[in-house]
């Protein structure tokens, strides 16, 4: 607690990365230290089985500047950055993968778009290394859709690779996979939010950890965050705005079954309009009902915890002026 805090801190999420923890650390010491300034290295082994713990704790015991965090069991690259987040002491944070895709010597220019003034700078893989059919084409759909429901447009928001000003990531819990969200997340609390792209390079050694079903989670981790940064104080603006727009239809098909009934001499018990007139608006009342639960449940959440709705940036006052009069003399 008594160290000074490190102007930045590299998180390096890693399982079964063996072969590549060598080559990896001996490439961002070597960047790290011809920046100049006081870094960390927060290795999260998330549960490893192939010999690399006992590599990474020999690195923290060589060098101070590493820390291992190890899991008790595998629980995925979403709450290993989490742990990473929590433990990193520096004033900037990069994350990064282990298989050495990502490359070290990015780091400068990442620092260097933070000093312009962004506060998160997400990486863009201009020259994929991966299988175009099982990883770019996907992954590039999904940044089209993330970009579009979430407003904030980015063209890689798989790349692990990204630099964050360390007070973006205090309000932000991570839950599932909800990782790759964070420039969302961090641009709902008000940093601006920028893009560049990175070399990248083919896997060495081992085999990707990722595959095609973790794009497919995708639309419903996204549905989550949507619901997240835009209805979590307010919930019942998406359920009750559902539930009369299921109501204003029910009541048009009900219209328009008395229409054929008095007009068209349609029999009532035989048009199969009325009843899904009915089932609509039984439907609108109940996520209507629906939406003051919620209600209920994110005003006891927040009042409970003491959670704000809002966030601060800063609080501006004028500074009172002090009294002019030395002691002992008499004002005139």
């Amino acid at each position: 607690m008594d160290e000074p805090q490190p102007r930045l801190s590299i998180i390096v999420p890693v399982y079964n990365e063996k072969a590549n923890l060598a080559d990896l650390y001996e490439g961002l010491t070597g960047v790290l230290q011809g920046l100049g300034g006081d870094y960390e290295i927060l290795f999260i082994d998330d549960g490893s089985n192939d010999g690399g713990t006992r590599i990474l704790a020999d690195l923290a015991e060589q060098d101070d500047h590493v820390l291992v965090l190890q899991f008790a069991r595998n629980f995925g690259q979403t709450a290993a950055l989490s742990a990473g987040f929590d433990h990193a002491r520096g004033e900037i944070i990069i994350p990064m993968d282990a298989d050495l895709q990502n490359d070290p010597a990015d780091i400068p220019q990442i620092l260097d778009k933070l000093d312009e003034g962004y506060d998160v700078v997400s990486c863009w893989r201009k020259d994929r290394q991966d299988p175009w059919l099982t990883r770019i084409l996907p992954s590039r759909a999904a940044n089209r859709i993330i970009s579009w429901i979430s407003g904030v447009r980015l063209r890689d928001y798989g790349c692990t690779l990204k630099g964050y000003r360390s007070e973006f990531l205090q309000h932000i819990r991570l839950y599932g996979e909800m990782h790759r969200f964070i420039p969302v997340y961090a641009s709902w609390t008000g940093a601006k939010v920028t893009e560049i792209p990175v070399r990248h390079h083919p896997r060495r050694h081992g085999r990707s950890k990722y595959g095609l079903l973790r794009t497919l989670k995708v639309p419903l981790d996204l549905m989550t965050v949507k619901f997240l940064v835009t209805y979590s104080t307010k919930p019942m603006y998406l359920f009750g705005g559902l539930g009369l727009v299921s109501i204003l239809f029910g009541w048009l098909l009900s219209a328009l079954a008395l229409y054929q009934k008095f007009l068209q001499d349609v029999k009532v018990h035989r048009n199969p309009l009325l009843l899904l007139s009915v089932f609509l608006c039984i439907v609108g009342i109940q996520f209507i009902l629906f939406g003051l639960v919620a209600e209920l449940i994110i005003r006891t959440y927040h009042e409970s915890q003491g959670k704000p709705t809002y966030i601060l940036s800063r609080t501006i006052r004028k500074e009172q002026e002090s009294p002019s009069h030395s002691a002992g003399s008499a004002p005139e």
